[in-house]
C-alpha cells in the first residue's frame, strides 16, 4: 500500500529509489546502464579514481549519501504516518456536540386555589365558566371577560355577562351543562358544590378551582389567582393596587366623620333578619370608616330578630334588598316596620339601600360601594346636626 508522500516498492524497483543501506559502494556502479562493457566499466572507474578520490575514500563518501538517504526516506515515511509514544493514547476526534436549540418559553401555569389545591395548565385558559357571580366579576375586572364560555344564573355584572350562556349553579348545579361549554377552567365557591361533582367534572378533563373570598384580603388573593390562571397578572395587580389606594384614601377622609354604630341588613324581615358580622367585608369596611358593626360579635354572617337590632340602636342602617318597582322601597319598608321607631337611624332616615352589590359582594367593587356609604354617612350625619 502506497502512503501518500512515500516512494513506493515500486518505485525502488524502477531505480528511482536511492541504494539501499548495505550494498557498499559496488551498487553505483551496478546502477550504470546495463548496455555498458566491462572495459567501459573499468574505464569510468579509472577516471574517478583520476580525479583524486581514492577508492576507500569514494567508499566512504558512498556509504555517508547512502545513510543519508536513508534519513531522508525515513522522515518521509514518518511525516505519512500517525506515531503513539508508548503510554499515551492516541488523540481522538471527537465529534462537536450539536448547538442545543433554544429553549421554548414556558407558558405553563401553576396555582394554588383558596381551598389550597394545586392548579396546574399548559397554558393560560382561554374557555371559562364562572358560577359565583364574584368571579365573572374578576375574570371582567382582569381584563378576561372573552374567556367567559358560562355562567352561574346568579352572575349579573358587568352587563356584558348576560351575552354569556348560563347554567344552573348552586345546590341545583347541572354538570351536563356545564361539561357541554367544554371549559378548560370552572370556577366556583365553596357553597353548593359536592365533592361528587367536583370529582365529575374533573374526570370529563375540566380543572376545577376554588375560588371565595369572604374578606378583603380574599378579594386581592382571588383576584391574583384568576390573573394568573388568566396569563393577565399584570392587570391583576393592577386592580388590587387601586383597590387599596382607593381604601387608604377613603379611611383618610373618614378621619373627619363623627363616627357611629351601623347594622348591615342582607335579608330582609320578609325572608328572615340576617346580618353581617366580624369577619366579613362589610365589618371591614366599617372600622375602615370609623364605624361600629352593632353585630361584630356575630361571626360572619348571622341571623338575627328584631328585638336585637332594637336594643342595639344602629345610627345608620344599610340594606342590600332589591326593589321590583312595586310596592314600598326597602327603605320604606324598614322605616314603616313596628316597633322601630325609636331606633336612631329609622328617627333620623338614615337608611342606605345598595342594591346592586356595591358592598355585599366581594369583588374590586367593594372600593366603590365603601365610597357610597362613606357619602351617606357624612350627608346624614351633616342633616342630623341642622
Amino acid at each position: 500500500m502506497k502512503l501518500p508522500g512515500c516512494p513506493s516498492n515500486r518505485d525502488a524497483d524502477k531505480g528511482a529509489g536511492m541504494p539501499l543501506p548495505g550494498q557498499g559502494g559496488k551498487a553505483l556502479l551496478r546502477m550504470m546502464p546495463s548496455r555498458e562493457t566491462g572495459l567501459r566499466r573499468r574505464e569510468r572507474k579509472k577516471m574517478l579514481l583520476g580525479r583524486g578520490i581514492g577508492e576507500h575514500e569514494m567508499k566512504a563518501k558512498k556509504l555517508i549519501c547512502l545513510l543519508l538517504a536513508a534519513v531522508l526516506a525515513m522522515s518521509m515515511f514518518t511525516a505519512c504516518i500517525s506515531i503513539t509514544v508508548p503510554g499515551e493514547q492516541a488523540p481522538v476526534q471527537e465529534d462537536a456536540e450539536p448547538e442545543a436549540e433554544p429553549a421554548g418559553e414556558d407558558t405553563g401555569i401553576t396555582v394554588t386555589d383558596m381551598l389550597g389545591r394545586t392548579i396546574t395548565l399548559d397554558e393560560p385558559a382561554t374557555r371559562v365558566v364562572a358560577l359565583s357571580a364574584a368571579d365573572c366579576e374578576f375574570l371582567f375586572a382582569v381584563g378576561a371577560g372573552d374567556t367567559l364560555v358560562g355562567r352561574g344564573e346568579y352572575c349579573d355584572y358587568p352587563a356584558e355577562v348576560f351575552d354569556v350562556p348560563s347554567v344552573q349553579s348552586g345546590y341545583e348545579t347541572n354538570i351536563e351543562e356545564i361539561i357541554a361549554l367544554e371549559p378548560q377552567v370552572l370556577l366556583m365557591s365553596t357553597m353548593a358544590q359536592t365533592e361528587e361533582q367536583v370529582q365529575q367534572l374533573e374526570d370529563a378533563g375540566i380543572r376545577v378551582v376554588v375560588s371565595d373570598a369572604q374578606d378583603i384580603a380574599g378579594v386581592y388573593q382571588a383576584v391574583e389567582m384568576i390573573g394568573t390562571l388568566m396569563g393577565k397578572e399584570k392587570e391583576a395587580a393592577d386592580v388590587i393596587d387601586q383597590m387599596k389606594t382607593s381604601l387608604e384614601e377613603l379611611q383618610e377622609e373618614a378621619k373627619d366623620l363623627p363616627g357611629g354604630t351601623i347594622y348591615f341588613e342582607v335579608s330582609p324581615l320578609q325572608w328572615g333578619l340576617w346580618a353581617a358580622g366580624k369577619g366579613t367585608f362589610m365589618d371591614e369596611v366599617a372600622n375602615l370608616l370609623g364605624l361600629t358593626n352593632v353585630f361584630a360579635d356575630v361571626d360572619a354572617w348571622g341571623e338575627v330578630s328584631e328585638e336585637e337590632v332594637i336594643s342595639r340602636n344602629p345610627d345608620y342602617i344599610v340594606t342590600i334588598s332589591m326593589y321590583y318597582g312595586e310596592g314600598p322601597t326597602p327603605e320604606e319598608e324598614i322605616l314603616s316596620r313596628a316597633g322601630w321607631e325609636n331606633v336612631n337611624a329609622v328617627k333620623n332616615n338614615a337608611i342606605l339601600n345598595l342594591p346592586n352589590n356595591e358592598l355585599s359582594r366581594p369583588t374590586p367593587r367593594i372600593a366603590d360601594g365603601a365610597r357610597m356609604l362613606l357619602d351617606f354617612v357624612r350627608e346624614a350625619s351633616a342633616a342630623k346636626e341642622e
